[in-house]
């Protein structure tokens, strides 16, 4: 078997840009990656440090993060604030496990700041690592809470195409994506889905009114063959991110709800995205006029510096989860790193940046701006099907023909060929999957010249593709 001379000496050692993009290309896995390519042709950047809203590669070129990282970096890079809560509470109490009532003081500090903001009559909040993890405890929360109220049966959980929940089995099965299932063997048989509240592809040329009347339609022929007995459960992000930056027409959340509590199946609102202030509310839940049962938060919440998530359960359900001692013991989850005191403590530091600096209400305005340009750049272009998003995110959606809408053949990878020709302008925004999309999600601190900058880098690298594609005879 081949292997490969690991020495003892020099690992930290400076290494050129060529030599560290030869060892990420040798020695790392990456994630949502073409696993084949990437070993032979290596990373498209190897970045080394940011700021603001800008990155650094291992050449020294810079970029504007369009994406805040993964939607995560709301605050931006390098914030001194965070690093210094990290390195005060690694240096008084780096570790303190959650197990058996044994607690520590930033966590219970966090937990109270996080119900007193939170949308709903929540009551707790349970600790993790990531949203992945977040939406599994999820999972595993409505089927313990129906065991304990004596409905067995009731646990199936809605999700919707397109929706984004996760990458661990459960998680991955309840996101709508089929890159996420394909070779997994997932979905469980847990999982039903029901269609996305995309505008372009299922309400085209039907108003608000029509197009609420048919997604309910869809959620309530799913329950009715379901059975509303075998169902715990929907799950839903206030906007969908990953899969589109899908925005909900006027009147969706509104008119699910009541059919949800009639039927005795809990909301989960996946809050992973637009908790913290994307859209310019505390939370999605604010903009949308959702009350949920269960509420899962991540990224915003320590803006990525460090790993943490939260599951927050109302009162209602927290009311049958501690009845279930009765019946099983103490609650069997958790994790090594729940209610991680760096974690928390980096978490109270960023909550504190968001307020003192009024981030979410720049969050707010600085969508404003960021939708005014791109309507601007994109709404006369023959390539763009939808200009979206509500807040700081965003994407614009691309087709073969606008009227009515053609999609272009996966094979095409336009969504893709636009984000590398943006990158080579120094720009970084993401190709969507199952779409050809590009997204906006940038930094709450990010200027209205640095947004320019970004939709006109964007509208370029989309002017090359098209002509690209013209050349190819590949439009119709």
């Amino acid at each position: 078997m081949a292997t490969h001379p690991h020495p003892d000496t020099g690992a930290r050692a400076p290494r050129s840009a060529a030599e560290l993009v030869d060892l990420d290309r040798r020695y790392a896995f990456h994630p949502f990656t073409a696993l084949a390519d990437h070993e032979r042709e290596g990373a498209v950047a190897m970045m080394v440090r940011g700021e603001g809203v800008k990155l650094w590669d291992a050449n020294g070129r810079e970029y504007v993060d369009a994406m805040a990282g993964l939607w995560c970096v709301n605050v931006g890079y390098g914030r001194r604030e965070l690093a210094d809560a990290m390195h005060a509470q690694a240096l008084r109490l780096p570790y303190c496990h959650a197990f058996s009532s044994l607690a520590a003081d930033a966590p219970a500090l966090l937990s109270e700041r996080l119900i007193r903001m939170a949308p709903g009559a929540m009551s707790k909040v349970f600790f993790g690592n990531s949203g992945s993890d977040a939406n599994d405890t999820q999972a595993k929360i409505v089927w313990y809470y129906n065991n304990v109220r004596g409905r067995p049966a009731k646990k199936k959980i809605i999700a919707r195409l397109r929706g984004y929940h996760g990458v661990t089995v459960m998680s991955a099965g309840m996101t709508g994506l089929p890159g996420l299932h394909a070779g997994f063997d997932l979905p469980l048989p847990q999982i039903r889905h029901v269609k996305a509240p995309h505008r372009l592809w299922e309400g085209w040329g039907l108003t608000d009114a029509q197009f609420v009347a048919k997604l309910v339609e869809d959620l309530e022929r799913t329950i009715a063959q379901e059975g509303a007995d075998t169902i715990g459960a929907m799950i839903a992000e206030p906007i969908q991110g990953a899969g589109g930056v899908i925005v909900p027409p006027p009147g969706y959340f509104a008119a699910i709800q009541p059919i949800l509590k009639r039927h005795d199946i809990l909301l989960i609102a996946d809050e992973v995205i637009c908790g913290f202030g994307r859209l310019g509310t505390r939370f999605g839940c604010d903009a949308f006029g959702v009350v949920p049962d269960l509420i899962t938060v991540a990224k915003g919440l320590t803006s990525a510096y460090f790993p943490l998530s939260g599951v927050l359960v109302s009162e209602n359900v927290w009311s049958v989860l501690k009845e279930g001692g009765a019946k099983y013991g103490p609650f069997g989850h958790g994790y090594t790193y729940s209610s991680h005191p760096i974690g928390a403590a980096v978490a109270l530091a960023n909550l504190d940046l968001l307020e003192r600096e009024d981030l979410i209400g720049q969050a707010g305005r600085r969508g404003l701006h960021l939708h005014r340009r791109l309507r601007e750049a994109f709404d006369d272009h023959p390539l763009v099907g939808e200009v979206r998003g509500q807040g700081l995110i965003a994407a614009v959606e691309f087709v073969a023909r606008r009227d009515p809408p053609q999609a272009f053949p996966a094979s095409a990878k336009v969504g893709a060929r636009i984000t590398a020709a943006a990158r080579a302008r120094g720009l970084i925004t993401r190709a969507l999957p199952a779409s050809d999309t590009i997204a906006f999600s940038p930094p709450f601190v990010i200027s209205e010249a640095e947004i320019d900058f970004a939709v006109n880098a964007a509208r370029a690298a989309v002017d090359q593709v098209a002509a690209e594609l013209a050349a190819e005879g590949a439009l119709p």
